[in-house]
C-alpha cells in the first residue's frame, strides 16, 4: 500500500486507508479461520463417517491427514508463490480452491472421493495461510500494529478451533457430517468479496522478478512428508515390519536428503537454507512442530476417547472440548500485549510449560473418571498453546526481511502441519487396539509424548527465541 503523507492527506482519505486495513484483516482472519475450522470440527465427525462409509482408524486416519498433508506439502512454495505472484491474487485463489473443495467434500459418495476433496481443501489451505500473514505485514508495517493484528488472526483461528467442535458436533446431530463441510461455502464466498474489494495489489519485490519457480524442490518434499505420513498412517494397519511401511520409510530418507540437496544448490530455492542461519525462525519452527504434534494428535485421540470409550454423542462431543478450545480466542488475543510487556523468549516458555502441565495432569484419565476432572488440564493446555502459537508466528515475521514474508511464515505453518500429521498418525498408531485397555494404554503414552515434547520446545525457546 503506497506511503501517504499525513500533511496533504484530507481527514477521509486517511479514515479510508485505516478501514481498508480493517477489512483486509478482516478478511485474513477469515481465510485462517476456515483453514482451521476444518482441523477441529472433522474430529467431531469421525463416527459418523466411519459409519457411513464403513471405514476403520487407517481411513479416518487419511481423513484427517490427507488435508494435512497436502496443506504441509505445498505451504512452502505458496508462501514463494506469494512472494511472486502477489500475496492478493494467491490468497483470493486458495479462498476458491478452498470453497470449492468444501463442495465437493460435502457431495463425496465414498471415502476415496471425500479423501481427494479433502487433499483439494489442503491445496486452497496452503495457499490461504501464508499470504494471510503476508497480507498482514504489508497493511501493517509497524512492528507494535503488527503484532496487534497477528493477535487477531490468531484469535480467529483460535475461535475457529474452539468452535469447531461444537459446530461439528451440531451439525452431525441435527443434519448430517455433509453439513460439516457445506457450511463453508458463505464463509468462503464473504473472503473472497473482501480481499478483492479492499486488499491492495501487492508490490513485488525486485530481488524475486525473473527468478524461477522451485518444481524439483517441491516435489522431493511432496514426496517426502507423503511416504513418511504413509508409512506412519498405514503402519497401524499393516504393521511396522510390513513390506509397503519400510520401503515408504526409505523413500522418505533418500527424498529428504536429495530436497535438501537441490535447495542448497538451486539458485530460486522455494527453501532457501539461509532461512534456518537464524535462530530465532528455526526455533519456531521446531516449537511450532512439536506443538502441533501434540495439539492436533490429543484432538484426534480425544475424539475417539469421547466417543467409543465414553460413548458420547457428536454433540457431546464437540462440547467436551469447550475448555480446551474456548480459552483459545481471549490468550490469542493477550499474547500480543504480553509479549511486547515481558518479552517473547519469557511467554513462549510459559506457554509451552502451561501446555506440558496440562497434559501431564491428563494422564491419570481412565475409562470412568469423571469429565469434570478433565476440565482444567484441558484449560491449561489450550492456555499455553494459544499463548505461544501468535508469539512465534509475530517472531518468524519480524526477523525476515518484508520480501521473504510470505516464505517465512510458509516454514513457521508448514512446519506445524508437519507435526500435525505425524501426531495423528503416531497417535493414531498408538491407539489402534481394539478394547478399551489398548486404547487408553495408547492415550496415556501419547499424553506422556506430548508433555515430554512441549517441555523440550520450551527449553528451545529459552534459549532461542529473542
Amino acid at each position: 500500500m503506497p506511503t501517504i503523507s499525513s500533511a496533504t492527506t484530507p481527514p477521509a482519505q486517511a479514515a479510508t486507508s485505516i478501514l481498508q486495513q480493517r477489512y483486509v484483516q478482516f478478511a485474513a482472519c477469515l481465510g485462517f479461520a476456515l483453514v482451521l475450522l476444518d482441523v477441529s470440527v472433522v474430529n467431531v465427525a469421525l463416527d459418523s463417517l466411519s459409519t457411513a462409509f464403513h471405514s476403520g482408524m487407517t481411513g479416518l486416519q487419511w481423513v484427517v491427514n490427507a488435508y494435512a498433508l497436502v496443506f504441509a506439502a505445498l505451504l512452502l512454495s505458496a508462501g514463494s508463490l506469494g512472494d511472486r505472484l502477489g500475496a492478493k491474487r494467491v490468497f483470493m485463489l486458495g479462498f476458491s480452491c478452498f470453497t470449492v473443495a468444501s463442495l465437493l467434500c460435502g457431495l463425496a459418495t465414498g471415502m476415496p472421493v471425500l479423501i481427494a476433496a479433502r487433499a483439494l481443501q489442503g491445496l486452497g489451505a496452503a495457499l490461504l495461510v501464508p499470504n494471510s500473514l503476508a497480507l498482514l505485514q504489508q497493511v501493517f508495517p509497524d512492528s507494535a500494529q503488527r503484532s496487534r493484528a497477528v493477535g487477531w488472526w490468531g484469535a480467529a483461528g483460535g475461535a475457529a478451533l474452539a468452535a469447531g467442535p461444537v459446530l461439528g458436533g451440531l451439525l452431525v446431530t441435527w443434519t448430517s457430517w455433509r453439513g460439516i463441510f457445506l457450511v463453508n461455502l458463505p464463509i468462503g464466498l464473504l473472503g473472497l468479496w473482501l480481499t478483492y474489494r479492499h486488499a491492495p495489489s501487492s508490490t513485488l519485490s525486485s530481488a524475486l522478478k525473473g527468478r524461477s519457480f522451485d518444481i524439483a524442490g517441491q516435489v522431493t518434499a511432496i514426496a517426502a512428508l507423503g511416504s513418511l505420513t504413509f508409512a506412519l498412517t498405514e503402519a497401524s494397519r499393516q504393521g511396522w515390519s510390513a513390506a509397503p511401511v519400510i520401503a515408504c520409510l526409505a523413500i522418505f530418507v533418500a527424498c529428504a536428503a536429495l530436497f535438501i540437496r537441490i535447495e542448497r544448490q538451486s539458485a530460486s530455492p522455494m527453501l532457501p537454507l539461509s532461512l534456518f542461519q537464524n535462530s530465532t525462525v528455526s526455533a519456531s519452527a521446531v516449537i511450532g512442530l512439536l506443538i502441533n504434534f501434540a495439539f492436533y494428535g490429543m484432538v484426534f485421540i480425544l475424539s475417539l476417547f469421547f466417543s467409543r470409550i465414553r460413548h458420547f454423542d457428536a454433540q457431546q462431543t464437540g462440547f467436551s472440548f469447550l475448555p480446551m478450545m474456548g480459552v483459545l480466542v481471549l490468550t490469542n488475543l493477550l499474547a500480543g500485549p504480553l509479549s511486547n510487556r515481558i518479552g517473547a523468549r519469557q511467554l513462549t516458555v510459559a506457554g509451552l510449560m502451561l501446555g506440558a502441565l496440562g497434559y501431564l495432569l491428563l494422564l491419570p484419565t481412565n475409562s470412568s473418571s469423571p469429565y469434570a476432572l478433565m476440565i482444567v488440564p484441558m484449560l491449561l493446555s489450550g492456555v499455553g498453546i494459544s499463548l505461544t502459537i501468535p508469539v512465534i508466528t509475530n517472531a518468524t515475521l519480524s526477523s525476515v526481511a518484508r520480501s521473504q514474508a510470505g516464505i517465512g511464515s510458509g516454514l513457521l505453518n508448514s512446519a506445524r502441519q508437519v507435526g500435525g500429521v505425524l501426531g495423528v498418525a503416531v497417535f493414531g498408531f498408538l491407539a489402534q487396539g481394539e478394547d478399551s485397555a489398548q486404547f487408553m494404554w495408547g492415550m496415556h503414552c501419547a499424553m506422556a509424548l506430548s508433555t515430554v515434547l512441549l517441555a523440550l520446545g520450551a527449553v528451545l525457546g529459552h534459549r532461542y527465541i529473542k
